[in-house]
């Protein structure tokens, strides 16, 4: 049995933001370009006008300030409301791959490693931009990776979930090295018209490199123990898939893109995940006070308050459990890993930490961390 660290991490942050303001500015327009169409509906009492967002709603509602996307442009189109994303060639890098080779690279160099010692590349995300052949066989084919490559999907768990795979395969003995990339391009799948969670999404890719660490010595965090839970639940969802083109082909349906019933999924997700993570600590012998970091899913400041304190005993310390949604709102499972890797340089020899990350399944992921 062999003992596993984390070497590198890598983030793909896109050059275009929106602010909340830019953001409200566009839907409220749109708002006001339905109900002048539906107004005689809405007059009838048939149809109800749709409510103006504000800034002030979506900070207390979330917690997010800004996010980024791979296109502003049509997003704060009122006419559109929705990503310009136009179709590539086949023998064009695919967006999901291209942001993800990014990420990759970023950990690659971070660790010292080359991509051709590289034996697995895990693209672990909550959407994917086709379904063969893999994102991730072409992100290994891309950077020069050796061994094998294969898509995962876990929604908003989907990294931890990717981390346990490839740190029980380095274990195992049958590989030495592998890659998690974590490409969400989260404003795809975003219903920008719907003001209860227009805001919620951003566009980013992380990368996490796992490595065997008997015949380390650089500066690492040691993967301590990793812990995998599912409980089905249809309170976050999305029914788009190939089968919407043998029925409703032509119909706009709603559930076509993120959904979720937000009050059930805070009431049902929050003790689950805070059982997970207490329940992993003392199965791993790691006491809550041993913990110096809390690096959690990146969905709402609310429920991470809420965990980081039940898991603590206490309210968090500023440091101990980091927020970035407020910059880059919720960006799916590569959340956990930007507050990771943004937050753990200044960790020292001995520091533990725990990554967390939670969403649709319902599904959570924790991995206990050492540095070294």
């Amino acid at each position: 049995m062999h003992h596993v660290a984390i070497t590198g991490t890598g983030v793909f942050t896109p050059s275009q933001i929106i602010t909340n303001d830019e953001l409200v500015a566009a839907f409220n327009a749109y708002a006001d370009r339905w109900n002048a169409e539906n107004a005689a509906a809405i007059a009838a009492g048939t149809l109800a006008a749709k409510d103006h967002s504000s800034s002030e709603f979506i900070l207390a509602a979330s917690g997010i300030e800004n996010r980024y996307v791979l296109d502003k442009e049509g997003i704060l189109d009122p006419a559109r409301m929705y990503p310009r994303l136009p179709g590539r060639r086949d023998d064009d890098p695919s967006y999901m791959a291209e942001i993800g080779v990014d990420a990759a690279n970023k950990a690659l160099a971070q660790a010292g490693v080359a991509a051709e010692d590289v034996d697995l590349i895990l693209c672990a995300a909550s959407n994917m931009e086709r379904a063969y052949p893999a994102i991730a066989v072409e992100i290994q084919a891309l950077i020069g990776a050796g061994g094998f490559a294969y898509d995962m999907n876990v929604a908003c768990s989907s990294a931890t979930f990717g981390i346990q795979t490839a740190a029980d395969m380095i274990r195992a003995g049958s590989i030495k090295r592998a890659l998690v990339i974590n490409p969400e391009i989260c404003s795809a799948h975003l219903e920008w018209r719907d003001r209860d969670c227009h805001f919620i999404f951003g566009d980013v890719a992380t990368a996490t490199l796992l490595e065997r660490d008997e015949p380390l010595a650089k500066p690492r965090f040691k993967v301590l123990s990793t812990r995998c839970a599912t409980q089905f639940s249809n309170n976050i969802r999305n029914n788009n898939g190939y089968l919407r083109r043998t029925h409703d082909q032509m119909e706009d349906r709603r559930d076509m893109q993120f959904m979720q019933n937000g009050r059930k999924v805070f009431k049902e997700v929050l003790p689950m995940v805070s059982a997970h993570i207490e329940t992993h600590l003392a199965e791993t012998g790691v006491a809550a006070d041993d913990l110096k970091r809390l690096w959690l899913h990146q969905a709402n400041k609310t429920m991470n308050d809420y965990i980081g304190k039940k898991v603590l005993g206490r309210t968090p310390e500023p440091g101990e459990q980091p927020n970035i949604l407020q910059d880059y709102a919720n960006t799916s499972s590569a959340g956990s890993i930007i507050a990771f890797a943004q937050h753990s340089a200044d960790m020292v020899p001995g520091d533990r930490g725990l990554i967390c990350s939670f969403g649709a399944g319902y599904s959570v992921g924790s991995v206990i961390l050492e540095r070294a």
